[in-house]
């Protein structure tokens, strides 16, 4: 495909929620929903796969300790986010295509004594196809190609001071590629991982977290910093250092009206195979072009976004983002930008602003339609 595929998805059936509320939890004005539950079957279609239909599961709680507040310590947890539960969420997702192709992951992001401890990540398996242009700025005309592969990330962290955690990372990918052009690129050596590649890593990371709503910030400061070693030593077949930076504001300009940015920077030293290397464009970073669109050692990415309540649960969003590559020889390419903008609805799911993202992208002969879960930053 020459371009991002469209995706047209419906929501089908209802959303239900099943609440639980431990008695000795902090007062009923103040306290949100322990859990929530939404089913949400989907259909949708793009060129590689057909039309594919699967069901999206997502699950909101808080822990029952978490609520056990001793009476002197309840005003302070329901106005002090540091001591207030965060509401914890974990998604199953599936879907098959008419193709044969399967997507079966499930992302998650745990707070735990009253937000001592922060995991999240993501496990999933994937039986997919995708398009793959080149890397750097040596395009070729799109080559599809195959691959089955498990992805494992794993991030746990314990909070050191208030509003700063610190932790453990690990990522895990067995890529096997089953079916290429075999007349591309990817059957070259030119291209690291082209027929497949197992990749393992471990590193360490740090954030710094002041948002007044995880899944639908009005303000405050999200930053994650990390690096990730992959070699022998972990049990990866490529050896190469990988540093992410990626920072969120959000500014609330009235009751209304929220200013979302977002600064992305990934840095890799070393050889990692294609499928690790840092990229643009996907559903989260720079909305508009095919997912990893664009490929190299390093890649960074500004992206803004107005978000606008229009009625009780619906809101409406305006988005634009531009992003530069480079490599070992030229750190950041800003002579050679990717830009892309477009606009989107959001329709609120349950009472901690969770929502249904539907996003339209625009890019340079290129555009996308999105729908998931949860904001893109």
């Amino acid at each position: 495909m020459r371009a991002f595929c469209y995706i047209i998805c419906l929501l089908i059936g209802f959303c239900g929620s099943v609440v639980a509320q431990p008695a000795d939890s902090i007062p009923k004005a103040n306290a949100p929903r322990a859990f929530s539950l939404f089913p949400i079957p989907v259909v949708y279609y793009t060129p590689e796969t057909r039309f594919a239909y699967g069901v999206a599961l997502s699950a909101t709680f808080r822990f029952r300790r978490d609520y056990r507040l001793v009476k002197d310590d309840t005003a302070r947890a329901v106005n002090n986010s540091t001591s207030q539960p965060r509401p914890s969420n974990i998604q199953l997702i599936g879907a098959y295509t008419q193709n044969k192709q399967l997507l079966l992951f499930v992302p998650f992001q745990v707070f735990y004594d009253r937000n001592q401890y922060y995991f999240y990540g993501e496990a999933g398996y994937y039986k997919y196809s995708y398009n793959f242009f080149g890397a750097g700025e040596r395009e070729v005309p799109a080559e599809n190609y195959s691959v089955n592969f498990p992805r494992i990330r794993l991030n746990a962290f314990r909070r050191v001071r208030p509003n700063i955690y610190a932790g453990l990372r690990y990522e895990y990918e067995k890529y096997d590629v089953t079916k290429v052009d075999p007349d591309g690129l990817l059957t070259t050596d030119v291209v690291p991982g082209g027929l497949g590649s197992l990749i393992s890593g471990a590193g360490v990371g740090l954030l710094y977290d002041t948002r007044d709503n995880v899944f639908y910030p009005s303000k405050g400061v999200f930053a994650d910093f990390s690096y990730l070693g992959h070699g022998s030593g972990t049990g990866s077949a490529f050896s190469y250092n990988r540093y992410v930076a990626d920072v969120s504001s959000y500014h609330s300009l009235n009751k209304r009206v929220v200013l979302a940015v977002n600064y992305f920077v990934s840095l890799t030293g070393g050889t990692a195979p294609f499928n690790a290397m840092s990229s643009l464009g996907s559903g989260k970073k720079l909305r508009g072009y095919y997912e990893a669109r664009f490929r190299d050692e390093n890649a960074a990415l500004l992206q803004t976004e107005l978000r606008v309540n229009v009625w009780k649960r619906l809101s409406a969003v305006v988005f634009g983002g531009i992003g530069v590559l480079g490599n070992s020889q030229q750190l950041l390419r800003f002579d050679a930008p990717k830009a892309a903008g477009g606009a989107g609805l959001r329709v609120r799911i349950n009472d901690d602003k969770l929502n249904i993202r539907a996003d339209y992208g625009i890019g340079n002969g290129s555009t996308g339609l999105y729908l998931t879960i949860g904001e893109a930053f």
